[in-house]
Parts: C-alpha cells; structure tokens; sequence
C-alpha cells in the first residue's frame, strides 16, 4: 500500500465522523493514545473492583457506566506506530495504537462495545475465547453484516467467565491482521479470593506480532505467509520494549497471547514459573508443574505466575534465536571461515563503505555503526552496562529490586551485581588444565586401545515391524 492510499483511509475516517457525529452522540467518547510508553495501569473509577493489569507499552481502554452497564468505544482505524525509536510503521489499529487499548471487565459485567470503523474497508470484532451469543462473535458474513467504512456498530453481552482473551477482525483477516489490528481483553473475577486465579502484586500482559517490513519501507507487506521479519512484542521491538519492574518477593502474572503465524516459547531467566491459564480458562492447581519456558501456539494465550525471588536484570524473551533480531535477509549465505578480504579491497574501489561481515559469525552486527536506509531498523541492537546485546525483536527484561516501592513500575536502572557475583576473566594460570579423554573413547572394555571395527546389519525386509 502507498502513501497516497494509506492516508485516504484517514481521510475517509474523518469525514465520516465529522457526517456522523449526531448520529454518534449516544456513544461515548473514543480514548486515544499515540505515544509508545507503558501506561499505569487502570485504576477502575466505578463499577465493580478489581487488580487492574498493566499493558506492556500500550494502556487499558476507558469506559462509562450507564445504566449498570459498562459501555466502550472502540475506533478501527490507520495508525504510525513506532516500533522502536526512530522506526515507525503504517498499520491498522484501534484508537491510535496497533496492539489497541486492552479492554478490562469483571466477571459477570454486562458489555457495550461500540466500534466505528475509519478503515477505508470493512471490518467486524471478533471477542477470541470468550462466551458470546452467536450474533455477538463477529464473524463478517456469517454472524453479522460487516461494518461498513464510516458506520458504527454495537456488541453487547455478558462477561461471563474469567481470564485472558483477544480481540480481532475476522473480515479479511490476511490484511487488517497483517497490518496489526489486534488487541487484549482481561475478564477479572468477581470474587477476591477465586479458588484457582490468585492475587498478584504484578500484572502484565502483551501480545506476540509479526510484520514484513522491507529495510526502507514504512507498511507491512500483507501477503507475507512464512518469511516474517519483524517479530515484536505489543508492536514493538527490542530495544524499544519497555521493561517488566517489579518489587523482590512480588507474585507476577504475565499473560501472553499469540496472532503470529508460528508458535513462540517465551522464556523466562532466573525463575521458574506455573501456566495457571490459557484462553480456554484457569489450569486447576492440581494439572501445574513447574517451567522456565512456555511454548505459545498460534491463536492461543497463556498465563504464567511466579515469585519474584532473585534480584537482577533477567532477560525474557522468545527462544526462538531468529525472533530475537531485526530484519534480516533470508537468502543471506553464510559467510564463516570464508576469507573474503581480497575480494573486498576490489570492491570498495566501487563502493567505498562495503564491509566485511560474516566471516567470523554475527556478533559483529550488534557493535558495528552502519548506514542504513531511513526507517530500518539494525538486525541486531541494544547496549547493556558491559556492551552490546546483540539482541532485538521479541525480548525484553524482567527487573527485580528489593527497594521497587509496591505499585511503582518505573525502570531502575541497571542492577548493581554484588560484589564478586559477575562472571570475570581469569589468568590462563588459574584455570584448571583441560582433561582429554582421547584415550578412554578408543579404549576396548578389556582396556586395550585396539577396539575392533564397528560393523552394520542392514536389515532385509519389514516383515517383523
């Protein structure tokens, strides 16, 4: 999509609302939010009470109460969003932000939803996971008419079981999810003390995207099936990511959910934690074990606990190796223990700036200055207290401080490790020598080194399988 066309979609937004506006005066106020920071988490002003979440860079969505219903105003819409300083993306979202506001309620809370739709196409709300009457599940063409550019739907139901769940299109689903539009839903219990959902000092959330979006470029290429590039949390990307805080001793619950098109094990460092719900409910205590990685299919959320007991900066990120980088070319040969300096002399007689890279590995990319075309964003970034992370994507940190006041999530800083308590150099002196066991691998059980040769019966048929 051009420019020229991206914005057409804002265009035809506005003059819809300005055309509507009589007919929109039952509705309540659209929140917006356009900056890419961590909001405070949403202390509920009326209704009935809960222990509001925290969304990883993005908010929670402001409602009214009228007549004992809740009531929020969701705007599908075109929206920048900047996935990390200075890299800013075309996509589709909800009220000024791709991931949009996550919406939060309780249990047993009855729901208006209003959505005006300012995409210069149709769309529908789908309320992933949860239990709606059928008309209210969203899906164009099959449960309700699409909504039309410039129109306004209304979804209303009950909240009726609590736990983590998603909100989507499922209107041409390849593009606008492409694009970005998606957001959290968190139904709260009712009850305080509910027999399998806990109470936590800590309460994250955030959804797992991926984008194609070539080095240059501003929108995601919607067809992309396979051979994503920029894999993000809550639409953005390390170090653009902002930290998970908490206080030593906190109990934290982190809820995760999966729009990709792969799954995603999400690890976490320095802790082990228990899956106490997916979007299908809680885990009963009695099915929890103990992890230190979850694995995040598509389509599916997962609610991970744990006790914040070691003080540190940990890392928390997807395990897969490439989802920790920024863009990168596929078709990329590898280029290790090939001496190609020769061969570079005769081509910065042609380009001055080329460079030599891969013969050695990668990690050179996470310290190396490199002109880049505008709005591309390095393959691999970040700076620690001792160097370069050579990180990116989908990782950010858990920090965990003794001193972290209760309900404060600002960013301490980087931690001060204990005296003796980071890995250091030594002296070659000081090593132990390196046992080889060369020997022993070519000893026979007799103890003599003259093993006889290994031999292989290939079998002749499967009639015994």
């Amino acid at each position: 999509m051009d420019r020229r066309h991206f914005f057409s979609g804002v265009l035809a937004g506005a003059a819809a609302g300005a055309v509507s506006r009589v007919a929109l005066a039952a509705v309540p106020e659209a929140a917006q939010q356009t900056g890419p920071a961590t909001a405070p988490p949403l202390l509920p002003p009326d209704g009935r009470p809960y222990d509001p979440v925290v969304t990883l860079n993005g908010w929670s969505l402001p409602w009214r109460m009228k007549d004992g219903v809740k009531e929020f105003h969701l705007v599908a819409e075109p929206v920048v969003r900047e996935m990390a300083p200075g890299f800013k993306v075309n996509m589709w979202g909800y009220n000024g932000q791709s991931p949009g506001p996550t919406i939060e309620v309780v249990e047993g809370d009855r729901v208006r939803l209003f959505v005006t739709n300012r995409l210069p196409e149709h769309t529908t709300v789908h309320w992933h996971g949860q239990r709606v009457p059928n008309g209210m599940d969203g899906v164009g063409g099959i449960t309700q008419p699409h909504i039309p550019p410039g129109k306004t739907f209304v979804y209303e139901f009950t909240a009726r079981r609590p736990g983590t769940f998603m909100y989507h299109p499922h209107a041409d689903e390849m593009v606008q999810m492409a694009m970005g539009m998606m957001g959290l839903w968190v139904t709260h219990p009712k009850v305080r003390n509910h027999p399998q959902i806990a109470r936590v000092q800590r309460d994250f959330c955030f959804l797992l995207g991926s984008f194609d979006v070539e080095p240059g470029s501003a929108t995601p290429k919607v067809n992309t099936m396979t051979d994503f590039n920029t894999w993000a949390f809550n639409s953005r990307v390390f170090p653009g990511i902002d930290p998970l805080c908490v206080r030593r001793g906190d109990r934290v619950r982190i809820r995760v959910g999966n729009l990709t098109m792969t799954n995603h094990p999400i690890h976490v460092h320095g802790h082990e934690f228990e899956v106490t719900g997916t979007d299908g409910g809680a885990v009963p205590r009695s099915a929890r074990w103990p992890e230190v990685t979850t694995d995040v299919a598509v389509g599916q959320m997962r609610q991970i606990e744990f006790i914040a007991d070691e003080e540190g900066d940990w890392a928390l990120h997807c395990h897969k190796s490439h989802h920790t980088m920024g863009p990168m070319g596929h078709d990329v040969p590898t280029m290790i223990g090939v001496d190609h300096r020769g061969v570079a002399d005769t081509i910065r007689r042609l380009v001055p700036d080329y460079m030599v890279m891969g013969d050695k590995g990668m990690a050179e990319m996470g310290s190396m200055e490199m002109p880049l075309p505008d709005n591309t964003l390095p393959m691999m970034t970040g700076r620690g207290p001792f160097g370069p992370a050579e990180m990116g994507g989908m990782f950010t940190l858990l920090k965990v401080r003794r001193d972290q006041a209760p309900g404060d999530f600002h960013d301490p800083g980087w931690f001060r490790h204990p005296a003796g308590s980071v890995a250091h150099e030594v002296d070659a002196g000081q090593a132990p020598s390196a046992v080889s066991r060369s020997d022993e691998a070519g000893a026979s059980a007799s103890g003599t080194s003259d093993a006889a040769p290994a031999s292989v019966r290939k079998p002749a048929g499967h009639d015994r399988h």
